[in-house]
């Protein structure tokens, strides 16, 4: 235990004349945390810039407009005289979706024909296009509901009797843990954490590439022993203790002051960020262990982190990629993270529902075990090859 935490100190002192570790486990996660609660601290895009081409320029269409603009989400920002202005306005980033109104819509609207109105949505922005298509898409259904609503009232129907032709059957709709719809509360517990991974990933490889770097693997293992696992325990232990820090921290931040849907208990939570952060430290040995180069093992685990904001599975469910990504999502410590998260603290669940995704961090903590002996001969007999 005394060379362990003889190391750690060592380790303490080369942290604090290294700028870079005060920057990516200190600095940057605070920015990070700041940057993505700020960017979304509205919960929802609001009035985001629409175009109009309104070819058919009725009272009809004029009311149609203003409706649409009464909607939390939308902004009719300009008007064109064609389709080709307001694609080319689109292309600009000027706006991010039109409404496309035909010549003699409400002609045929009045004379139950079944106009065709058109929505071009940019998919650039993948929220921002489902959103607007979402309000264009209830506009056209509101206009036709109120037109057939006219329309029969004129015949002698009863309210009743409309009410049930138009809408036979009421959603009553209820979004359980987010009834607001909050992206904010959903996208920046994933977002910051899996920032906070690839500083992990990538101080964890830089660490131990140092020791071959400035020639000091062979003092570092003397201190501990010849023992590469507590020289490893030593080492870490201090970039341990502050990830975890700053991971609790952005939970307590996230639940306590921004006030973010979070059912299960703060033991959990702790649990979790200490669980994740070994398996992110496990994994970055593993890899350092299996390809003892800082160069190459700072780019694996750089690309491991980027990939994982892909497979994390939190735009795009991972039943609905292929089978081949549904396996390499699981090798992702971000991927397991986010599941006992969703399971256990966002819905309340007890520990036992996530087993599997536990059992999965709990086996990459283990990971550099395969690849110690490799490492402790590296770092005796390799040298520093930039």
């Amino acid at each position: 235990m005394r060379s362990i935490i003889n190391i750690a100190l060592r380790e303490c002192g080369f942290m604090s004349r290294n700028p870079m570790y005060l920057c990516c486990m200190v600095l940057f996660p605070i920015l990070v945390t700041l940057l993505f609660t700020s960017m979304m601290n509205e919960g929802q895009p609001q009035k985001m810039p629409v175009g109009i081409v309104d070819l058919d320029g009725t009272s009809t269409t004029r009311a149609m407009i203003r409706r649409l603009e009464t909607f939390q989400t939308t902004d009719v920002v300009a008007h064109y005289n064609s389709v080709s202005e307001a694609r080319n306005a689109i292309q600009r980033n000027r706006i991010y979706a039109f409404l496309l109104i035909p010549r003699g819509m409400t002609e045929e609207l009045m004379a139950n024909k079944q106009p065709t109105v058109s929505f071009y949505v940019s998919e650039t922005t993948l929220v921002s296009g489902a959103l607007l298509m979402r309000d264009m898409k209830t506009l056209c259904m509101l206009v036709s509901a109120s037109v057939g609503q006219k329309v029969m009232a004129a015949r002698g129907f009863t309210d009743k009797a409309i009410l049930a032709f138009l809408q036979p059957i009421t959603i009553d709709m209820h979004a359980l843990n987010n009834p607001v719809v909050n992206y904010n509360s959903y996208l920046s517990t994933m977002l910051i954490p899996g920032c906070m991974l690839l500083f992990i990933l990538l101080i964890t490889a830089y660490s131990l590439g140092t020791e071959l770097k400035f020639g000091t693997s062979k003092e570092w293992l003397a201190m501990a022993g010849g023992h590469i696992s507590k020289a490893m325990a030593g080492k870490l232990l201090p970039h341990t203790v502050i990830f975890v820090t700053m991971m609790l921290g952005n939970t307590l931040y996230q639940r306590y002051v921004l006030g973010f849907p979070m059912q299960g208990p703060v033991a959990y939570v702790l649990l979790l960020d200490i669980v994740t952060v070994l398996a992110a430290q496990g994994f970055a040995a593993f890899i350092f262990g299996l390809l003892p180069s800082l160069r190459i093992a700072m780019s694996i685990c750089s690309l491991w982190g980027v990939l994982s904001f892909s497979l994390v599975g939190s735009a795009l469910p991972l039943y609905a990629m292929d089978t081949p990504l549904q396996a390499a999502a699981q090798l992702f410590p971000l991927r397991h993270y986010f599941m006992t998260y969703q399971i256990c603290i966002f819905n309340g669940y007890p520990l036992p529902y996530a087993w599997v995704n536990i059992g999965a961090l709990l086996l990459m903590i283990t990971l550099p075990l395969l690849t110690m002996p490799h490492m402790r001969k590296a770092m005796q007999e390799y040298k520093y090859m930039p």
